[in-house]
């Protein structure tokens, strides 16, 4: 999975397509990653503990990560990733503008 968590990404398909976030979380055994402010539900709940406050509140669910792709932080653009290898790390890079990410 190339999405990490605090990567800037673009939704490409959706009720959100077009919105960017910043990936909040990251789970690639599932391959999905939760994105600020991106596929918003409503979950109710109740008071468990006393003085607790219950509601309606909004919470950021997750997406696949198949359908966001990379913002690249030099160019601005959405981006797909490359690996390239330098001393023996693998760092990722902007397929458009080359740019390290």
């Amino acid at each position: 999975m190339n999405i990490k968590r605090d990567d800037k990404v673009v939704v490409l398909s959706g009720k959100d397509k077009g919105k960017q976030g910043k990936v909040i979380k990251a789970d690639p055994k599932a391959m999905k990653v939760i994105v600020e402010g991106v596929n918003v539900a409503t979950k109710h709940q109740k008071p468990r503990k006393q003085g607790e406050e219950g509601g309606i509140f909004k919470v950021e669910t997750p997406i696949y990560t198949s359908k966001v792709q990379l913002v690249c932080p030099k160019c601005g653009k959405a981006t797909r990733v490359a690996h390239k290898i330098t001393d023996g790390k693998k760092t990722r890079v902007c397929k458009k503008c080359g740019a390290e990410i």
